[in-house]
């Protein structure tokens, strides 16, 4: 059984083989799985008027528990954005009632970016279809095999640099 990763890895084997390391496969395959995953992620937000940054700010909010908030920098960091990216993004929410900013009581340089109940409640179906979604990417794959394959990439993050 070959696949696209396999014709790729014969042709440079081929034409320049000095391009193959030991991690070339490997790193193809989480390209490629990636890719399908990000794909069915976009397809899920833009079905619900969303980007992508929308979601991502709007589950980084819901994953954090009660009171559904974080300092802005403390998003900006968690989501990798800058803060002038992120205030785009929690302007954009704010304008349509998802979040919305409050003043940080004991600092009053910094705001929190809280979930609405209406935030809340779409973040919540929004990340319940994505579940959806992955699940339909990844359904072919046998459990144990996605358990084994879960467990070896545990593996290979703690190789891995912060």
């Amino acid at each position: 059984m070959t696949d696209r990763v396999d014709d790729l890895m014969t042709k440079w084997r081929a034409e320049l083989p000095e391009v193959l390391v030991d991690s070339t496969e490997f790193g193809k395959r989480v390209i490629l799985l990636a890719a399908a995953l990000s794909e069915a992620t976009r397809v899920t937000v833009s079905g619900f008027d969303l980007t992508g940054a929308d979601f991502d700010v709007l589950a980084a909010l819901r994953r954090n528990g009660k009171p559904y908030r974080l300092k802005a920098n403390e998003l900006s960091r968690s989501l990798l954005l800058s803060t002038g990216g992120t205030s785009n993004v929690v302007n954009r929410l704010v304008s349509r009632g998802l979040v919305e900013r409050e003043p940080d009581e004991s600092d009053g340089r910094s705001t929190y970016v809280r979930l609405t109940p209406r935030g809340k409640s779409l973040a919540e179906e929004v990340t319940l279809t994505n579940t959806k979604a992955h699940e339909k990417v990844l359904s072919a794959i046998p459990a144990d095999l996605l358990e084994r394959a879960t467990t070896a990439m545990r593996e290979v993050f703690a190789h891995l640099p912060e």
